[in-house]
């Protein structure tokens, strides 16, 4: 063969093979929404190695890692001071952190991290600003997997540098994530990352174009009802901004940290799964109920929030506070959510052409763990107060 001939093959092969694997790498980073475990809900800044360790411990010997829980994300509390080389250090509880992601690594999970843009975290603990390719390089370093960046102090910044221009202050925001994207890129490792600014400029449009894998949607989730459900219901209409590799995400798991009834915890499980959000957990692993444990490893109602089709699910229709929710799956099976949003026992009707489902459908109950049967036009069922019946609908067999 001409050695030119030959060369402009191996040139071609390489070619190939390097956009193959730059897609393969886009693709398979939080292809569906990340699974794990995040310290903020329950320990906030009452944290340390030890108690990271444990976390993580747990997670193995609970099963919540064979269930799909990966991340063990470390929020605000881990940092210290900046040297005089700019050089970030954990504070002392945190004495050996390339030693803790070593060990997270160790038992098959990932290891998560915090920070922002600004110069301070919400809590005030040093930032990235001014540091972002030097912070990034040491996440990396120390074996970061997931990276959680808050807006916090920046908002000052936005506010200083746009002069109060609404439309200059959200670019000045998205030149601040895409920074610290690009920064993680050049890293060469990949690094989840995480935007926290609470939906503000309407992320969801353009998180995706400044290297979001993950959104905020909104504010603070609490241990609630209340606060839990207008942030979740409030999700309706975003679907089609949410696929393989970028996620809304309304915000961190409440399940088991002792705020709400089990129906309300069922709720809050699977309205996330429905949504296609996020399933970072929030609780003590260390310390859950038989309940805590059957709801954050029903493994029917995570197979929804992970189904490799990607879609989001919506809100397919209401009457009042008793809503419908879909969720289309691959195969062509779909997953319902009966919501009750009243404070008393309801009777719903799921009216299967209502959703778009002509013909028969084959269903099972998420939570009860039984199938239904084959239904025909309409299911009527008793939904808890404040709860949910989810189902998965399958075409018969024939």
């Amino acid at each position: 063969m001409d050695k030119r001939l030959q060369a402009q093959i191996l040139c071609s092969i390489f070619f190939l093979f390097t956009i193959g694997h730059s897609i393969a790498q886009t693709t398979v980073l939080a292809s569906t929404p990340p699974m794990g475990w995040s310290t903020w809900n329950h320990f906030h800044h009452d944290i340390s190695d030890a108690v990271v360790r444990a976390q993580a411990d747990a997670m193995v010997s609970t099963g919540m890692r064979d269930a799909g829980y990966v991340y063990v994300n470390i929020d605000g509390g881990w940092e210290g001071q900046r040297d005089a080389a700019g050089v970030l250090h954990p504070n002392n509880n945190f004495p050996d952190m390339k030693g803790l992601a070593d060990y997270i690594h160790s038992k098959g999970l990932k290891f998560g991290l915090y920070t922002g843009p600004g110069p301070k975290t919400c809590a005030g603990a040093v930032a990235s600003y001014g540091h972002e390719a030097q912070d990034a390089k040491m996440f990396a370093d120390w074996g970061v997997d997931y990276l959680k960046y808050d807006l916090c102090s920046f908002r000052e910044i936005m506010k200083r540098d746009s002069g109060g221009n609404v439309q200059k202050s959200d670019a000045i925001m998205q030149a601040a994530y895409e920074k610290m994207h690009r920064d993680l890129l050049s890293t060469g490792r990949p690094i989840v990352y995480s935007m926290c600014q609470y939906g503000w400029g309407k992320v969801w449009t353009w998180g995706p174009q400044v290297g979001g894998n993950l959104w905020r949607t909104t504010g603070d989730i609490s241990d609630n009802y209340g606060r839990m459900t207008s942030i979740g219901f409030r999700e309706a209409g975003l679907s089609i901004y949410a696929g393989p590799g970028h996620w809304n995400d309304p915000d961190i798991l409440e399940v088991g940290n002792g705020g709400m009834t089990t129906d309300e915890y069922r709720t809050h499980m699977s309205l996330w799964a429905i949504l296609a959000a996020p399933l970072i957990a929030g609780n003590d692993l260390s310390k859950m109920t038989p309940e805590t444990k059957s709801i954050l490893m029903n493994r029917e109602v995570i197979a929804v929030d992970q189904d490799p089709l990607g879609k989001q699910g919506d809100r397919a229709y209401a009457t009042g506070p008793l809503e419908v929710w879909t969720k289309p799956l691959q195969g062509g099976d779909v997953a319902v959510g009966l919501f009750n949003r009243t404070s008393a026992p309801a009777n719903m009707t799921l009216r299967l052409a209502d959703i778009g489902w002509y013909g028969s459908a084959t269903a099972r109950d998420l939570w009860s763990h039984k199938s239904i049967g084959v239904l025909s036009h309409n299911y009527t069922v008793v939904v808890p107060r404040h709860g949910v019946v989810m189902l998965r609908l399958s075409k018969p067999t024939p």
